[in-house]
């Protein structure tokens, strides 16, 4: 690889860290083509972006990232392969379902909503962050069931003044 390609490949990398919200880190050597194909096509239907990276390249890239990665850096040992996606828990769940029938990939490190996690032991509690659409979608089934409590209350009063204030008076109490 000439000085002008490892210059373009650390260019893009920089450019897909600074856009990505959510970056993994993982360890998929060792697994067979066929094998690496499923997982490929698994990350595919999980809107996971997956390539592999050479760790000097990463390197160079995360530090031109004005993003704080923590101790991520110490993981660029070995077999590294790089997760992008949107959503904060998709390549947790992705490695997870794999893992049902494959020993990798291994969770090296994670940069999830500014937060930083090293190792496979965090791989569960990735597992279980709520995206923002999840969050958004709580919230508003909150915010929806006190409103289908007073419609349904008023609705239950036969739609008369008297049972309208009953209810409202009930609501303030």
């Amino acid at each position: 690889m000439t000085r002008e390609e490892k210059s373009q490949v650390i260019k893009d990398l920089t450019a897909q860290l600074a856009d990505a919200p959510t970056i993994y880190l993982a360890d998929i050597s060792g697994l067979d083509a066929g094998t690496t194909s499923n997982l490929r096509r698994a990350c595919f239907k999980a809107d996971v972006k997956l390539s592999v990276v050479k760790n000097t390249l990463l390197a160079k890239a995360m530090e031109a990232v004005e993003k704080d990665f923590g101790n991520l850096p110490s993981t660029l040992k070995g077999n590294t392969s790089i997760m992008l996606s949107e959503t904060g828990n998709a390549p947790a769940k992705v490695i997870k379902e794999f893992r049902k029938k494959s020993e990798k990939p291994l969770l090296k490190g994670a940069f999830v909503e500014e937060a930083v996690y090293v190792g496979d032991e965090y791989l569960d509690a990735l597992v279980n962050i709520k995206s923002k659409e999840e969050v958004i979608g709580d919230i508003i089934g909150l915010l929806q069931s006190p409103a289908k409590n007073v419609v349904s209350a008023l609705k239950s009063g036969g739609g008369k003044i008297v049972g309208i204030l009953k209810t409202l008076s009930e609501k303030e109490g």
